[in-house]
């Protein structure tokens, strides 16, 4: 595998204290970048951009991006590898690149919902230097197309929750769409690259991160502006058995959530969990059932899948 990097000219001299990490995987994050430069006057040279192209092979895309970062006043550094890598080892990579004492993640397809987004991050590193934190994320610039209908039902109860309530099992919630975490904290713990296909590994990351630091809430959202259609949330939900599993098997307090519970009291139906998600996938697919009807569909859906995987 080759690696390229490509700075652009604020980059050389910089000295940041929070570096922004964003990976993207043939989708362009240039919308995401242009709005976090906007506030480059005001930080003054306190936070650094550092873009992973993890591997999408879009030549095109790739110089876009570059053409982006070159009319950055923010420092920014793009890393270009040859291969996917996918998600834990491509958060690896970006730490590597990075300078700053104090790493933000974001996904590439978060936007943020308040002009002063990374001010209140360089604020909140500046005085209290936290070990984890996580500003949540919300729906509030999101699509509200009838197609993403399912996904927002799904989010809106599951993810998008208040940092009063995310604060009360503060590690429950950790998303890596918007998590800040302090250099020393990352090295000692990084992303378990076990982890294949979609999902869990910042879940598992967290649980594992605050048995040893305190993990901060504070209210500092990013919109998640990539709903998925029914199908492709389901396409990811069917690759992410094995990483639930491999956290349930890692961390016995994941057997209390109601996701874990499901599972297994569909593991003990005198049929075969994949009957169960295939009839559970029709109806979350059924355009003519109420949304509310189709979400709960998908969940279960999504707990058949993991009935299937664990032992």
């Amino acid at each position: 595998m080759t690696t390229r990097e490509i700075d652009n000219a604020a980059w050389p001299d910089a000295r940041p204290r929070l570096s922004v990490l964003i990976p993207f995987h043939r989708n362009d994050p240039s919308d995401l970048i242009r709005r976090l430069d906007s506030e480059a006057a005001a930080l003054a040279g306190a936070i650094e951009l550092v873009l992973l192209d993890d591997g999408g092979g879009d030549a095109a895309l790739t110089t876009r991006v570059a053409q982006r970062l070159a009319r950055l006043a923010l420092p920014a550094r793009l890393v270009v590898l040859s291969q996917n890598v996918g998600r834990a080892r491509g958060r690896n990579r970006l730490a590597a690149a990075a300078r700053g004492r104090t790493f933000l993640f974001l996904d590439s397809d978060m936007r943020p919902d308040a002009p002063d987004f990374l001010q209140v991050w360089a604020d909140l590193e500046a005085v209290q230097t936290p070990a984890v934190a996580i500003g949540g994320f919300s729906l509030l610039q999101a699509p509200d197309a009838p197609e993403f209908a399912v996904h927002r039902a799904l989010a809106a109860a599951s993810e998008c929750i208040p940092a009063a309530v995310r604060a009360r099992t503060p590690e429950k919630y950790v998303y890596t769409s918007n998590l800040m975490v302090r250099r020393d904290v990352f090295s000692a713990e990084a992303f378990d690259t076990g982890f294949s296909g979609w999902g869990w590994e910042d879940v598992e990351w967290g649980l594992r991160v605050a048995r040893r630091h305190k993990v901060l809430h504070p209210d500092n959202p990013a919109t998640h502006m990539g709903l998925d259609t029914v199908a492709t949330l389901a396409a990811k939900y069917a690759s992410s058995g094995a990483n639930f599993a491999r956290v349930a098997e890692r961390h016995p307090e994941v057997r209390n959530w109601p996701g874990y519970r499901a599972a297994r009291l569909l593991q003990r139906l005198p049929w075969p969990p994949a009957v169960t998600a295939r009839l559970a996938l029709k109806a979350a697919e059924e355009p003519r059932l109420p949304v509310r009807a189709r979400a709960f569909a998908l969940r279960l859906y999504r707990a058949a899948v993991y009935a299937g995987a664990l032992p």
